[in-house]
């Protein structure tokens, strides 16, 4: 196979947008797709996990194929969030920068609607769309999908698992007569199910080292806790691993606010994304995120769908994944274009079974991260009340003469001396706090 884009068909206007990127060799997903998508007409199944350049893979020779003249819609993608609709639609704009008469239009729920109709009035070629917002549209009669030739799955797992309903709807619009390819980076028994309801029998399959470690240079290791514990040896986990980026996995959107919550009042430089939120929040914190702005992100499985970091250093399962496809798509946040990654399970003593299922099910091993003793973690929790007082701000609704009291009781003390007072005030606390604890431990048992 060709190692250049130019050798894969791709035509001189898209080389010329891949040349300002300073993308010149295509990876193994896009290798082997654009010559299938470009030159034959079956339908088509990309296997390949996230971060591989599926995106590349099925956009630019769909952009090369887009007639200009024609203004109906010829290409239509689907995405699971708008968080990845937003993504693909930014990329395929970069793509398509010397591309003239060609227009791309993004519409993707959490946003008004009324631009979008307006954006679908200036009759775009190609448009990325999901699910719910595009069965809004067309109930209300502003969008026509109904000479469509390309229809593009993308992420068709998570598609087909959480959203089936809305898909079927939109497949019952769309021609019979077309070109579906269908993207995923793991092949359930539903998308089995999907190819054969939704695909013609004329279907070329590509995949890509789909094993979870394979090249990705993931290190899958675990860590048993006990319940009460486990808050602490993940906080003494981020504060060893404090300046690089990584992701928190929770199951539930309760979980991602509680340990958010937990994370923001020990001051770490960290943001929650979840379903629930608005869409405002969610893309301000997902800003701040990929501007690295904050580095740690703590979010449900659905919401993190479309985050392409590529400095993720670490994935935490702070909750195990129900399915095997899961872990595959919470560890392939991490060591993306090549780099490495750390994906680190928390989990209890009797989850150790589920490991071992996933080990077998994905072939991949499981070591011990070596937690950190009792001392050391009592070491770190003082180290977060230290970095609490140091980024506490100023109480400015004080009267000034309430201030001056206090300044007076401690105008007389160093500064080495006040630090060793509130040290060893805070050390006194925690005693009297395990103290409490046990009295209340020995109080049930009886």
């Amino acid at each position: 196979m060709s190692k250049t884009f130019s050798g894969l068909g791709i035509q001189e206007e898209l080389l010329k947008a891949l040349q300002g990127l300073q993308i010149e060799t295509p990876t193994e997903i896009q290798e082997k797709s654009i010559p299938v998508i470009l030159n034959k007409n079956d339908d088509f199944v990309g296997l390949a996990k996230t971060g591989t350049g599926k995106t590349a893979a099925f956009g630019l020779p769909l952009l090369q194929m887009v007639e200009v003249s024609n203004d109906s819609i010829q290409t239509l993608i689907l995405a699971p969030t708008r968080e990845l609709g937003q993504q693909i639609y930014e990329n395929l704009k970069t793509f398509s920068v010397h591309l003239e008469g060609l227009s791309i239009a993004s519409i993707c729920g959490g946003v008004p609607i009324k631009p979008q109709i307006e954006l679908i009035k200036a009759k775009p070629q190609v448009v990325i769309a999901t699910p719910g917002r595009l069965i809004d549209l067309i109930q209300r009669g502003e969008i026509d999908i109904t000479n469509t030739k390309n229809f593009v799955l993308d992420e068709a797992d998570e598609m087909i698992s959480s959203l089936k309903e809305g898909l079927d709807k939109i497949v019952e619009v769309l021609p019979k007569k077309r070109r579906t390819f269908l993207f995923t980076a793991t092949m359930p028994g539903v998308i089995k199910q999907l190819i054969q309801n939704y695909m013609s029998k004329h279907i070329t399959q590509v995949s890509v080292d789909m094993s979870v470690t394979g090249n990705t240079k993931i290190d899958h290791k675990y860590v048993v806790v006990e319940p009460i514990e486990k808050l602490n040896v993940l906080m003494h986990f981020l504060n060893a691993n404090e300046g690089v980026q990584g992701i928190i996995f929770c199951k539930t959107k309760a979980a991602v606010n509680k340990l958010a919550k937990n994370l923001a009042i020990n001051k770490f430089s960290s943001g929650a994304i979840h379903g629930s939120l608005s869409q405002g929040i969610r893309d301000r914190i997902m800003g701040q995120f990929r501007m690295g702005h904050i580095n740690i992100l703590v979010a449900t499985d659905l919401a993190a769908r479309g985050i392409d970091v590529k400095d993720i250093a670490y994935v935490v399962n702070y909750h195990l994944p129900d399915t095997y496809d899961t872990y595959v798509h919470r560890s392939g946040r991490t060591a993306r274009a090549g780099a490495d990654g750390l994906a680190l399970s928390v989990i209890q003593q009797e989850e150790l079974n589920d490991l071992e299922d996933i080990e077998n099910e994905l072939g991949i091993r499981f070591d011990e991260f070596k937690k950190a003793s009792a001392e050391s973690i009592e070491e770190n929790n003082g180290l977060l009340w230290a970095k609490k007082i140091f980024k506490t701000k100023p109480n400015h609704n004080v009267s000034k003469e309430y201030k001056n009291k206090i300044h007076t009781i401690f105008h007389h003390l160093t500064k080495e001396e006040l630090v060793e007072k509130m040290f060893a005030n805070y050390v006194l606390q925690q005693e009297n706090s395990a103290l409490v604890k046990e009295t209340s431990k020995k109080k049930k048992r009886k």
